[in-house]
């Protein structure tokens, strides 16, 4: 049940690096908001611009975004203020440091639903790539200090379509620190059960889906369908408020076939999510 359909939504588009491999996240963010905004026929509002891949590990990828991730974070408060619900289409996860703090502030009842193959709750000390996407929901949660906050009290997030996991990262999960539903029959029900009607911020990263569906970074098999990913926005939609919603990692362009994937598919599995704004 969206808590108020009345609630005009705003598209907020993050396009430049934060934690990349590679540039094409960031132009298909762009790509990504502005169908978005159309669909919901307001006005983009887009926060960094692409530019060069930073080099190094996560700390030099943090220090480079660091100026992007506080515009992030500003234009996320002036949305609020504003009383609208965010949209976010976002290049890259890492993008959430900013985001999540914000949305927890404003609504500190309000439940993390992080779809993604992998956990990205790795700390500065298990990380093992030094890759700053993989600790994109763990500074949020406040186990590590990113320097944009966090905010997100135990079991207040949920991974849902998780099938990448790291030792760590399973530890985590075993020993209760966070909540995993992996993909397969019936996600959606348990979702909604596991929600019991809480306020909802949706996260998604392309890589939950089956490979091949949207162009991502990361291709890990085991995936959800696209049918799969509407079935739990409709999950969402009927069991909770939805306080708000970001979408990451959508490249737009697959390397592997050449060809050029537009989000309208994408956006129709998400669709549930704004029905009757």
């Amino acid at each position: 049940m969206l808590d108020n359909p009345a609630v005009t939504p705003a598209v907020v588009t993050y396009q430049a690096p934060c934690g990349d491999h590679n540039d094409l996240a960031m132009t298909a963010a762009g790509t990504l908001g502005r169908a978005l905004a159309e669909r919901l026929a307001v006005p983009v509002q887009v926060v960094g611009v692409p530019a060069p891949v930073p080099e190094g590990a996560w700390e030099e990828a943090l220090a480079a975004a660091g100026p992007d991730l506080a515009a992030l974070a500003d234009r996320y408060r002036s949305v609020f203020a504003a009383g609208h619900r965010p949209y976010g289409a976002l290049s890259r996860c890492a993008a959430a440091l900013a985001t999540l703090p914000v949305v927890t502030a404003r609504h500190p009842d309000a439940v993390v639903v992080w779809m993604d193959a992998h956990g990205d709750i790795h700390t500065p000390d298990t990380t093992g790539t030094g890759y700053l996407g993989g600790m994109a929901l763990s500074g949020p949660l406040g186990w590590w200090d990113s320097g944009h906050g966090a905010g997100i009290g135990h079991g207040r997030a949920v991974l849902v379509g998780a099938r990448d996991l790291d030792p760590a990262e399973t530890a985590a999960v075993e020993g209760g620190r966070i909540a995993c539903l992996p993909p397969g029959p019936g996600l959606a029900g348990e979702l909604g059960e596991w929600l019991d009607g809480r306020p909802v911020y949706l996260h998604l990263d392309c890589d939950v889906l089956e490979p091949g569906i949207v162009p991502t970074d990361y291709r890990v098999p085991g995936g959800l369908t696209l049918d799969d990913l509407h079935a739990v926005c409709l999950a969402v939609a009927a069991a909770s408020p939805l306080v708000g919603a970001e979408f990451a990692e959508y490249e737009g362009f697959d390397r592997a076939t050449g060809r050029h994937v537009p989000p309208g598919e994408l956006l129709d599995a998400l669709s549930p999510l704004w029905a009757g704004m």
